[in-house]
């Protein structure tokens, strides 16, 4: 018997999962430090160079290409860690080599350069990277400065590192909360469609091969009625019992979404399709024997697809979707999986 063809096979609202994953904020940040730097840097080595100073002239210059070099490279690969960490090292590099070559006046270039590295890295190891230059700074500056004179550039340097230090690791601390708060459903505390689009994206971006993963769309049969003949906040209340229902029959590695009104979504990490069609097995058990609603009886259907191999995220809930409006096709309060429905066929 084939299968009806899913609500949105063709003109899928899915589609724009395959496109290309946004760019994240840390990929903008690092780009838009190394094209700061260029302009910034790119004046004193073609002076130097112009002077005859030609080794402070290679190290500027070289500095400038490196910094190209990086924005092609994010740009083209996304892959912008290692990629930090580098222009991190480089910076600290060029700046102590500058310092060596033209002499004292030119210290003042430590301060940007240990700025810089808060932006690109984890305060941490920011930190550990500028204490390191900080102390080959000091062992080139010792003979040249007067204890006193030394003393207060060293001082003045940890004290910007302190404050820039407490600055990104407030900042992360609030980012990483906000972070949550932006992806939690404020009703039932699931995962909500932001964060599960969120999901989907990092599969098809991630460039290593993925572990077995199966997709297990659920949703509640015939939802409207009960908001109709209880009221919404019976209908909220079923969500909310729903969800405590999810969690106490899903592992702490699989991960719940609210993914539409009464519709959810849970990846199963790590499981094949025959255990993720024994849990969604389960889970409509769990529902349909759950008293969710006192005097009201509620079941649930569920879809239930494996991750494509070297496909594409939005194939993945496209296939989910349709073996849902399968099994509300084929009566409800039911499960229908990928695999096991391609062999009717």
């Amino acid at each position: 018997m084939p299968i009806p063809e899913s609500r949105n096979s063709k003109d899928s609202p899915f589609a724009w999962l395959s496109d290309r994953r946004q760019r994240s904020k840390e990929e903008i940040i690092l780009m838009i430090m190394c094209a700061l730097s260029i302009p910034s840097i790119l004046p004193f080595g073609l002076y130097r160079l112009w002077q005859g100073a030609w080794l402070s002239a290679v190290v500027d210059l070289a500095l400038v290409l490196a910094m190209s070099l990086v924005i092609v490279h994010v740009w083209h690969t996304g892959r912008y860690k290692l990629a930090s960490l580098g222009v991190t090292l480089f910076y600290s590099a060029g700046m102590l080599a500058t310092i060596y070559l033209r002499g004292m006046p030119l210290v003042y270039w430590a301060y940007p350069t240990m700025i810089a590295a808060f932006f690109m890295l984890r305060p941490r190891v920011a930190l550990g990277i500028n204490s390191v230059s900080l102390l080959v700074l000091v062992a080139m500056l010792l003979p040249q400065m007067e204890l006193l004179n030394l003393l207060t550039v060293v001082v003045t340097i940890s004290l910007v590192n302190l404050f820039a230090y407490i600055f990104s690791y407030r900042t992360g601390l609030q980012n990483r909360e906000l972070h949550i708060e932006a992806e939690r459903d404020f009703l039932t505390g699931a995962g909500n469609r932001r964060a599960f689009d969120s999901k989907l994206i990092s599969y098809a971006a991630e460039r290593r091969p993925q572990p077995e993963a199966c997709l297990l769309l659920l949703d509640l049969d015939h939802f409207k009625q009960v908001n109709d003949q209880h009221g919404h906040p019976a209908g909220d209340q079923v969500l909310r019992r729903l969800c405590d229902v999810l969690r106490h029959h899903t592992r702490v590695t699989d991960e719940i979404f609210r993914y539409g009104g009464e519709e959810f979504a849970i990846i199963a990490n790590g499981a094949s399709l025959r255990a993720a069609g024994k849990l969604a097995e389960t889970l409509r058990s769990a529902v349909a024997t759950a008293p969710l609603l006192d005097g009201h009886p509620i079941t649930a259907s569920i879809g239930v697809a494996p991750m494509p191999r070297g496909g594409l995220a939005s194939e993945w809930l496209e296939q989910a979707d349709k073996m849902l409006y399968a099994a509300k096709e084929g009566g409800r309060n039911m499960v229908r999986l990928a695999g096991a429905m391609e062999e009717r066929q």
